[in-house]
């Protein structure tokens, strides 16, 4: 028993000895390793006093939320339209306020591209063509009696179909250029795909205010007003994209950058020409004019003879 006694006392003596030595050494007790993870640990200090400390990691904080839902469900998407009003006014401004060294991408997304503005913007400028296109025939028509006009509906599905195509089949093809140049030349890279969208998006904006200006029935007025807007659209366009391109060739550099005004121009041109085409005047027979004859010239009647029963 003894034996035991001195054993215990020369372990704690030896600790003692230790503190000593080091006073800023921190000890713990084996009671700690076995609290379990989530509760609370309570420890008392050298005043007497209680304190509590929540022992869950931080770890496994970080890995619920770094859950999402699959791409299948709506929660996927919803990250991508939860944008306020001020975010797309300014994304909006930028693309209609285009300058040397300010990237869209870098000054207005910061690394969260939307689809809210995309999406009603291409909803809106399909919509603005459709009318303004019957509108612009229906004005027509009151200038010029000869011009037959009926409601031509199937201009909505038109407008949808290519501005919808337009603003996702571009960027599409796009970013798999880029992708494809960034396996060849290292220092090209290229935006996701949601950034190339959103950049499209939102440089299609000037066109909506453009169509409506298009109601004006002066034909150089038109052309100045579509040129104007395709300027300011495309000028977006490189301006964002040159950041990316110029590490690459200046061949390559410069055939992207031609094909993509290129593509900017065949949209703005094409919905001018089919959307406000003027319909061609129905040539109408005139009527007859009743003539005078001679006296002596006689009638033959045509109407048929009754037979005297």
């Amino acid at each position: 028993m003894a034996a035991a006694d001195e054993l215990a006392f020369h372990e704690f003596e030896e600790a003692t000895n230790l503190l000593a030595e080091t006073p800023d050494a921190a000890t713990t007790s084996r009671s700690d390793e076995l609290t379990p993870q989530g509760h609370v640990a309570v420890a008392m200090g050298s005043d007497g006093s209680y304190g509590a400390e929540n022992e869950v990691e931080e770890s496994d904080k970080t890995a619920e939320e770094k859950q999402q839902p699959g791409f299948w469900t709506f929660g996927y998407y919803q990250s991508f339209f939860d944008v306020d009003t001020s975010q797309v006014l300014d994304r909006i401004k930028g693309s209609l306020l285009p300058r040397p060294g300010h990237n869209f991408v870098r000054h207005h997304l910061r690394n969260r591209p939307d689809l809210y503005g995309p999406f009603w913007i291409c909803a809106t400028l399909a919509f603005v063509l459709a009318v303004t296109g019957n509108l612009t025939l229906v004005l027509a028509q009151q200038r010029d009696p000869s011009i037959h006009y009926s409601p031509q509906f199937h201009k909505v599905t038109v407008a949808g179909i290519t501005i919808y195509c337009y603003a996702w089949l571009v960027p599409l093809a796009l970013w798999g250029f880029l992708r494809w140049r960034k396996g060849v030349r290292e220092r090209v890279g290229p935006f996701t795909f949601l950034e190339t969208v959103c950049v499209y998006g939102y440089s299609l904006f000037v066109f909506i205010p453009t169509v409506v200006l298009w109601l004006i029935p002066v034909p150089w007025l038109q052309w100045l007003l579509g040129a104007l807007a395709l300027a300011l659209s495309a000028t977006g366009l490189v301006f964002t994209l040159w950041p990316i391109v110029r590490e690459d060739t200046r061949l390559v550099a410069s055939l992207l950058l031609s094909a993509v005004v290129l593509l900017h121009a065949l949209l703005a041109m094409g919905c001018k020409f089919y959307f406000f085409q003027s319909l061609p005047p129905v040539h109408v027979a005139p009527p007859l004019q009743a003539t005078s004859l001679p006296p002596n010239v006689l009638l033959i009647s045509t109407l048929p003879r009754t037979m005297a029963t």
